[in-house]
């Protein structure tokens, strides 16, 4: 019985299996009869529509409950929400506030338990992220992604997925906002090509096969919103910094998205973007994820 809290839950081997999995066009029914709980305390498109119909066509019964309806340490210690669902579903997946919520659930959970976003991490996203580049550009090993904003946990899992796949790992991060040395000699030692750090967008990109952004302000953080739109002044993605990215170079965002601030509209909707396809590669990387949980293997 596997837990996914983080992409390093999985070897490098496993995280090109899962991949492989996703990209199959049918799997396995190994859901036939069985629940997964899908526990939200923070809202989301993507990720719940995402795994709910990967859960479908694995032949499960996906449960949607929202944060309020359990009241997380709240009405009931998690532990116990953990211990008592687990009796219900083949799978406890949790889009959770912190991250320490997840990892008290997989320490009393008798199935695999799944993130589906946390304060520290965001590995569903990783997974469709390196399998949307694969797609794109063809094995990542030695391939360039460069991230540009904050090193925040969606930054942080496509760091660990990228460099657990031997890519180039550039991030770009205004100052205060990047990671410090010890988490990038951490990520090094995943297996990057390189892991390399830089406070100019413009150098970030330089001969990136992927570009990859996000929001400047994330859900939790409004009231950090004119200090972030200030520290971030000149980060937007334009088509003149992908121009100097190079010209083969992809965009990616893992949404939702803002014109005008992190991206401009020009990129978002352009030739060179990848972020509805990304988008959609969320269903199928989580269906390949749960099959991998539950024992398929490609």
């Amino acid at each position: 019985m596997r837990h996914f809290l983080d992409v390093t839950a999985l070897s490098p081997a496993e995280l090109e299996a899962v991949l492989d999995l996703a990209e199959r066009p049918s799997l396995p029914p190994v859901l036939q009869g069985q629940g997964v709980a899908l526990i939200f305390e923070k809202p989301s498109n993507r990720t719940r529509q995402s795994m709910e119909m990967a859960v479908v066509q694995l032949a499960g019964h996906p449960v949607y409950t929202e944060g309020d309806h359990i009241g997380i340490d709240k009405r009931e210690p998690v532990d116990d929400v953990a211990r008592v669902m687990a009796g219900y579903h083949a799978v406890l997946a949790a889009r959770v506030l912190r991250h320490d919520v997840l990892v008290r659930m997989a320490a009393v959970s008798t199935v695999p338990v799944v993130n589906l976003l946390s304060d520290h991490s965001h590995p569903m996203q990783a997974l469709a992220d390196v399998l949307t580049m694969r797609q794109a550009i063809g094995p990542l090993g030695r391939r360039t992604v460069a991230w540009l904003g904050d090193y925040n946990n969606v930054a942080r899992s496509l760091a660990e997925a990228g460099a657990m796949l031997g890519m180039h790992v550039r991030l770009g991060c205004p100052d205060g906002y990047g990671p410090d040395e010890a988490e990038l000699e951490r990520v090094r030692h995943l297996g990057a090509a390189t892991v390399l750090l830089f406070d100019r967008p413009e150098e970030a990109v330089v001969g990136a096969d992927a570009v990859h952004t996000d929001v400047w302000t994330s859900m939790g953080q409004e009231t950090e919103r004119e200090e972030r739109a200030a520290a971030f002044a000149g980060w937007t993605v334009t088509e003149e910094l992908m121009r100097t990215a190079g010209r083969h170079a992809l965009f990616f965002h893992c949404m939702p998205v803002h014109r005008g601030e992190e991206v401009t509209a020009e990129v978002m909707d352009g030739p060179r973007s990848r972020a509805i396809a990304q988008a959609h590669n969320r269903m199928h990387a989580a269906r390949g994820l749960l099959a991998f949980l539950l024992g398929v293997r490609a």
